[in-house]
């Protein structure tokens, strides 16, 4: 894929840092600073804007770039009640990628992948990462960076803190490399979490935030989060941090979480995005992200008939079994997804239980005639029956 495909404007990798400090409880000046006025082209900052619109313009006709109007409108609002006066500068861009990732460049370009809006259980969450995001914007911090690169580095590495250099696999590199520092990310997370406050959200939100992405992390077995995950490569999280934030939600109290809005914007979407989710073939990572769905309740049929997927693909010892119970339970669901009968199939078909690949794969023709690969599960079912 292209660079342009895939660029992270801003602070590749670094939206995860969410975990504020405790803080003092005053409104502070940096909640309403007058909008930015375009910068001369002349000055670091004003190249830095230029290379930008590059950019958005190219990130405008990627094919990546999910063209859902009402969900972005959405995306678009909780922006903007979030960024108040700054709201005309705001534009934001929702990118079909798999990992968790958020950046806002100094022009105002807001970029949200769907690997992140996946992971995200109530617009709160959302809010989080967002007012995290914009805290960068407000306090310039990508300039800083800019400024701190370019003593030490070509240009063909300034311009890659805004993007992947061609590659998904750069993230790590990217992050160790390009990461704002840990003054910027507390001064994000402080403005953030005051952005939340102010427009009714409930702060203890981006807590929950940090504690999913590192259960995930953890999910790899043997390694600690800061050795195998780009998102907490630079940005460990002692102990110290979560104390804080556990302090700075019980400071600023109330707010609402927004769940039921962000089902109702997100749900047709969560099928396309668990298919990414899986390809990646981070199975251990997947089946957190699975299993804390299934708990937290919501397309329980659609989330275990993944989670069977899962299991199925990864194979160890045992996962068969875990895949089997899962299909089961997902085709028991009062809106079984068709695929769940084609995984009991195939998964029948190996063992040697004939009877029930022919019904499983028979029953998922009967729902989805049309699949993609019902060519495939045709000649199965020919197989088994001659």
């Amino acid at each position: 894929m292209k660079r342009r495909q895939l660029l992270a404007a801003g602070c590749a990798c670094c939206a995860s840092a969410l975990v504020p400090r405790a803080w003092a409880q005053e409104t502070p000046d940096y909640l309403a600073p007058q909008r930015f006025q375009r910068p001369d082209l002349a000055t670091d900052e004003g190249g830095l804007w230029a290379m930008m619109d590059r950019e958005e313009k190219a990130l405008r006709r990627s094919p990546l770039v999910l063209r859902d109007a009402r969900l972005a409108g959405y995306v678009q609002d909780i922006a903007c009640r979030l960024g108040a006066a700054h709201c005309p500068d705001i534009r934001v861009f929702l990118v079909r990628t798999p990992q968790f990732n958020a950046s806002m460049a100094p022009n105002g370009m807001l970029q949200i992948w769907t690997g992140l809006l996946l992971r995200m259980e109530n617009e709160a969450q959302l809010a989080a990462v967002i007012g995290h995001e914009i805290g960068h914007y407000l306090q310039r911090h990508s300039v800083d960076r800019l400024r701190d690169i370019k003593s030490r580095a070509a240009a063909g590495q300034v311009l890659a803190l805004f993007g992947l250099a061609g590659a998904i696999g750069q993230l790590a590199v990217l992050a160790g490399g390009f990461a704002y520092s840990r003054d910027h990310e507390h001064e994000a997370d402080r403005i953030g979490a005051h952005l939340m406050h102010r427009a009714g959200y409930r702060v203890s939100e981006s807590a929950a935030v940090w504690n999913n992405l590192l259960d995930e992390a953890r999910a790899r077995e043997g390694d600690e989060p800061s050795a195998t995950s780009p998102l907490f490569a630079s940005h460990p999280a002692p102990p110290e941090r979560r104390n804080n934030l556990a302090q700075l939600a019980q400071s600023m109290p109330g707010g609402t979480d927004g769940k039921d809005r962000y089902a109702e914007h997100t749900g047709h979407l969560i099928d396309e995005w668990l298919q990414d989710e899986i390809k990646r073939g981070q199975y251990a990572e997947s089946l957190v992200l699975l299993s804390r769905r299934i708990d937290t309740g919501g397309a329980a049929g659609l989330m275990r008939y993944y989670r069977g997927e899962v299991h199925r693909l990864r194979g160890l010892a045992g996962d068969h079994d875990l895949a089997w119970s899962d299909y089961q339970l997902a085709v028991a669901d009062a809106d079984p997804p068709p695929p769940a009968f084609r995984g009991i199939g195939l998964v029948a078909r190996q063992r040697g239980q004939m009877s029930e690949a022919r019904h499983a794969f028979a029953r998922y023709l009967d729902l989805a005639p049309e699949a993609p690969d019902a060519a495939l599960i045709k000649s199965y079912l020919a197989e088994l029956n001659s």
